[in-house]
């Protein structure tokens, strides 16, 4: 892993074991030598930035602060913003109407947050190839979302599946998309002529792979049409950055942006860190905290 990439998706609160284990030991307070472990772990591996992807207990928030020992530029959303009945309480908070929205939007802003993380669709549904858990988003919605962050200066992070939901969170104008599995074609032409940068997270299927929680004939055609994804992106000049998803199951802080970056190589098997390189810096210029 060269010193220069950054970890563009990670969640210091996970550990890459036991996600519940994880967040206990933080619920009474926050827990620095957790949160302490795991930025180790990053400059252990050279590496110098890390964008969160929020949390509900303020603890991606603490590491910010704690990240200047470690010679860490730390980016968070301090919470992920999801719609009440729809995937994301694991991250964040929830919301009614727009108007609650634009609430949560200053409260985030208000307590620091370098950007907005918004959660438009579900997970992938592993028991239905091609499905994503949950209702995505309508496109009007998704795309009042992100002008009311836009309206507040804040770049948007958006947690998005799919073809429908990674399809309207493009028009809607968001700065990047996280994960965008199961997508087809035409979408990724739409990301090529976005300036939404594209995090794909392989790692999180792809370190599922001989674990046993999941069947080989399941995990096998998602990481095949996940790497097809990333040819067609390279071919298009889709704008791509690396993010492992780093606290996920079987996705360790440092460790898993090393396994980001060489399931690049093995799905390209060329030279790709410039592309990448270019795809992070736009992630560093746009998810920035907005001048006051």
């Amino acid at each position: 892993m060269r010193k220069m990439f950054g970890e563009c998706h990670a969640h210091v609160i996970m550990d890459g074991l036991n996600y519940k284990e994880a967040i206990s030991i933080h619920k009474e307070h926050i827990n620095d030598d957790a949160i302490r472990r795991h930025l180790k772990a990053y400059q252990k591996f050279g590496i110098t930035f890390v964008r969160d992807g929020g949390d509900a207990l303020g603890v991606s928030a603490r590491a910010k602060e704690l990240a200047l020992e470690y010679g860490i530029d730390y980016r968070t959303p301090v919470f992920a913003i999801h719609k009440n009945g729809h995937y994301g309480s694991i991250v964040g908070k929830g919301f009614e109407d727009m108007k609650e929205y634009d609430t949560l939007v200053k409260e985030a802003k208000s307590q620091g947050a370098d950007f907005i993380k918004i959660m438009t669709t579900g997970l992938l549904d592993f028991n239905d190839h091609g499905q994503i858990t949950g209702t995505p988003l309508e496109r009007n919605e998704v795309r009042e979302m992100v002008h009311i962050a836009h309206e507040e200066g804040m770049a948007v992070m958006s947690h998005t599946n799919g073809v429908y939901g990674v399809q309207a969170a493009v028009e809607a104008g968001v700065d990047s998309v996280e994960h965008g599995n199961f997508i087809d074609e035409e979408t990724i032409r739409m990301l090529a002529d976005s300036d939404t940068v594209w995090v794909p997270t392989l790692v999180t299927v792809r370190n599922l792979q001989g674990c046993g929680r999941y069947e080989e004939s399941v995990l096998d055609p998602i990481v095949e049409q996940a790497a097809k994804n990333v040819r067609l992106a390279y071919r298009y000049k889709v704008k791509m950055a690396l993010g492992s998803d780093a606290g996920a199951y079987r996705v360790f802080h440092g460790k898993g942006l090393a396994e980001e970056y060489q399931a690049f190589r093995d799905i390209l098997g060329e030279e790709v860190d410039s592309w990448l390189e270019d795809g992070e810096k736009k992630i560093q210029a746009t998810f920035r905290r907005p001048e006051s």
